[in-house]
């Protein structure tokens, strides 16, 4: 059985974050994207926990649910969700940004922490106040704790506790940022990193960036959404393969690396959990990722300047910007490249008209690049994303096709023709076949996907393929 697990999320209480983001909203737009497995987001906030402990049932094997009185009160009205009965489940989780000093530098990493009880949680919240932590401020709280120390606060509290860098290589507030990380995940974490079983790729980086890094080799690559609003929840997710949907499946996939059999052998690996553990019963399918290009921080440059440069630019020409000599936004692609061990090995597969790359000679899970529906039939209909025009032909798909996974990934291309037109058909298909160009983004500014020719306003290439079916699902 495979499970779509979308586990970074925030709620209305950070900073930058949709009002709308509550747990009745997230459950609606979650059966509207196809997945199943939320993560809550901003625990460490005192508001936002309370509403999780009065909005959410315990659904057992870790993982919570909506209460019927929530679902009835909050989302009955939304009857176009009526098609997808599948449950939608919590995990509790938070971020956490930490700036502290170590190797007389100052570092700005931000973490994940994924906990299967209420009561962890708490012991968790409070091990963080009694260290003199503000999480009142955000829901993102900023701590002056190291990464280090707040995996083994996190321990501490629950053996099972999951401890995940996050987005690991932009710039400013990550393990491996330019401008204030590390050069290795055991850096960072010292004598804790053999704790850390995990990372999450970013927007701006692809699995195939990180399977050049030796350092991640024994890590599980993890792909999220870092949501601040409904519509960007599953525009990276990672879909993982178990017996039961469950914290205890979440848990041992992350740990075991299930890309191998039995997993591979870390030095030091720790032993504090019994034998007994369905280790093998767990593993990441696949992932779905945002093309890298289209993250805000995947090509070095300065925005304010409109400049850019690719990676062979940068070290050809440096990093201070031609337009008013300052140091330039150093690029996670550069980042890779400076960090990276190996040339990129891979090879792509079309199944059944969609793109799929996997590691050469290797077992690790595949992944596949997608667009967000909403771009696509802006793009095809010629209005902006946030259109009653757009809105309205997207309830018309996902309602008649499934979810917005169905429509990118499963549905016949000729349904997706009658239910909205050619143009959002082809559009689809040559999405599904990465036949799209995309401009890099860099220093804070998203990159710009293009399906269509400017000049004609027709499609590059690509047709409909009738038998476009995809069934890694099932």
């Amino acid at each position: 059985m495979k499970f779509v697990a979308d586990l970074h999320l925030h709620s209305k209480y950070s900073r930058a974050v949709s009002q709308q983001m509550v747990l009745a909203q997230m459950v609606h737009w979650a059966k509207l994207k196809g997945i199943n497995v939320l993560a809550t987001g901003d625990f460490t906030h005192p508001f936002w926990f309370d509403q999780i402990k009065n909005e959410l049932a315990e659904a057992g094997r870790g993982l919570y649910k909506l209460k019927p009185s929530v679902n009835g009160s909050q989302i009955r009205q939304n009857s176009e969700v009526s098609f997808n009965r599948e449950p939608v489940y919590f995990l509790l989780s938070t971020e956490i940004s930490s700036i502290y000093s170590q190797g007389d530098r100052v570092r700005r990493i931000h973490n994940l922490f994924f906990f299967p009880s209420l009561a962890s949680v708490e012991k968790f919240n409070k091990a963080l106040l009694t260290r003199g932590a503000n999480l009142r401020s955000d829901g993102r709280p900023i701590v002056g704790i190291t990464s280090r120390d707040l995996a083994e606060i996190a321990l501490l509290c629950d053996e099972k506790a999951l401890v995940i860098p996050a987005h690991v290589w932009t710039p400013w507030f990550s393990v491996f940022g330019s401008f204030s990380g590390f050069d290795s995940v055991e850096e960072c974490f010292g004598d804790m990193s053999k704790f850390v079983y995990g990372i999450e790729t970013g927007l701006s980086s692809d699995p195939a960036m990180n399977w050049r890094i030796a350092d991640l080799d024994n890590l599980s690559i993890l792909s999220f959404s870092d949501a601040h609003s409904l519509e960007k929840m599953g525009r990276e997710v990672t879909v993982f393969e178990a017996g039961e949907t469950s914290y205890n499946s979440i848990y041992w996939a992350i740990r075991n690396v299930g890309w191998l059999d039995g997993g591979p052998k870390r030095e030091n690996e720790p032993t504090n959990l019994q034998a007994q553990e369905p280790t093998n019963q767990s593993k990441i399918a696949f992932t779905i990722e945002f093309y890298p290009e289209e993250g805000k921080y995947h090509f070095t440059g300065h925005r304010n300047c409109n400049f850019s440069q690719s990676p062979e630019e940068t070290a050809k020409n440096g990093d201070i910007c031609p337009v008013c000599g300052k140091p330039l936004t150093v690029g996670v692609m550069h980042r890779v490249e400076q960090l990276k061990t190996r040339n990129l090995k891979h090879e792509t597969r079309d199944i059944n008209g969609v793109r799929w790359v996997y590691p050469e000679g290797d077992g690790r899970p595949p992944y596949v690049s997608m667009v967000p529906l909403g771009e696509i039939l802006a793009g095809s209909l010629g209005a902006a994303v946030g259109t009653k025009k757009v809105a309205d032909q997207y309830l018309i798909l996902v309602s008649n096709l499934g979810s917005e996974f169905n429509v990118l990934l499963k549905a016949d291309l000729e349904a997706i023709a009658r239910f909205s037109n050619q143009k959002v058909a082809r559009a689809v298909s040559k999405v599904r076949g990465g036949d799209i160009v995309v401009e890099p983004g860099y220093d804070g500014k998203f990159g710009v996907v293009k399906i269509f020719n400017e000049k004609s306003g027709e499609l590059t290439k690509g047709k409909i393929n009738d038998d476009a079916q995809l069934n890694l699902f099932a």
